[in-house]
């Protein structure tokens, strides 16, 4: 066993299997693989790592503020550590997932992660207005709520476009990613890889690069990878593989409420302390359904994600 003086200091920076790249704090590079047999290490992890030859073994993960995951029946699924904040980046086309933009989003609460939702594809206004709409109830949860248009635009298109938002340029973005470590998340088709390229122009060669060094191959859509914006301001990217499913098997159901801010606002009105907001009498989220009648209070969609997710997480596992 190495002593604490034969050990450096290295940050987590790519991930592919049981291979990861770790950068020292002077800017090197290099592969090092986990001690056991299974890698304990993600993104963003601080470790201490040996050097063998011209590699090296991760021995010890610092401790996490934080890790951003999911969980479904079958396996666990990290994305990355010790993040300030994720971007959760959806687009007006293809439509969004409502369920998976609250499933991400109550994985964010949970780590006690500040989430911030863009809507790509401004330039489509008929569908970006209807998709901004849509994201009014997460609005008035107090949720950042960007509006984005990440494909090139002409000069004349970008003076003749509207929108009901404004430009949604990425000088409304860039600000609020200075000096923190944020995780990219999004389904495919969202614009995430174009987002990365314009935030880090030199991101698709730097991602040959790690694929080459972890002999990841063709499979570099499977790893996650971090990118400086600014190194020196410690501003930092995280870009993960899309996701279609996610898993909140981690999720306590009877926790599930105090993860969603607008069922959370009303739960406390309840009549019994333990109460699952689904059938009990004198329910304050119950009773503050939105109807014609009763136009504020819970949304009749949002209320549904909550009652399939608690009916979800309740199901026994064998």
């Amino acid at each position: 066993m190495a002593t604490s003086s034969q050990l450096e200091p290295g940050l987590v920076v790519a991930g592919h299997g049981r291979h990861v790249w770790v950068e020292t704090d002077d800017g090197r590079r290099l592969i090092c693989h986990p001690r056991g047999k299974k890698s304990q290490s993600v993104v963003g992890d601080r470790v201490l790592w040996q050097a063998t030859e011209d590699e090296g073994t991760i021995e010890k993960v610092e401790p996490r503020r934080n890790l951003f995951y999911r969980q479904d029946e079958i396996r666990t699924k990290s994305f990355a550590a010790n993040l300030d904040q994720v971007l959760i980046l959806i687009a007006a086309e293809p439509e969004y997932s409502e369920s998976q933009l609250a499933r991400a989003l109550i994985a964010a609460e949970a780590e006690r992660i500040r989430p911030i939702i863009a809507l790509n594809k401004s330039d489509l206004v008929q569908p970006f207005a209807q998709a901004w709409d849509r994201l009014g109830v997460f609005r008035d949860m107090g949720y950042s709520v960007l509006p984005l248009a990440l494909k090139p635009r002409t000069r004349q298109e970008e003076s003749e476009r509207e929108s009901p938002t404004g430009t949604g340029d990425m000088h409304v973005l860039t600000p609020l990613l200075a000096g923190k470590t944020t995780l990219v998340l999004g389904p495919s088709g969202a614009g995430k890889s174009t987002l990365i390229n314009r935030l880090v122009p030199g991101a698709q060669v730097l991602t040959n690069e790690i694929s080459t060094a972890l002999n990841s191959g063709k499979h570099t859509t499977t790893s996650t990878s971090l990118y400086w914006v600014d190194r020196a301001s410690h501003t930092a990217v995280i870009d993960s593989p899309g996701f279609q499913e996610f898993g909140l098997n981690h999720i306590d159901p009877m926790h599930l409420a105090a993860l969603m801010p607008d069922i959370k606002a009303f739960a406390s009105d309840c009549k019994f302390y333990n109460c699952t907001h689904l059938h009990e009498p004198g329910c304050g989220v119950i009773s503050t359904l939105k109807s014609t009648s009763s136009p504020s209070g819970i949304s009749a969609r949002r209320y549904k994600i909550y009652s399939d997710l608690f009916a979800e997480l309740s199901q026994k596992r064998y």
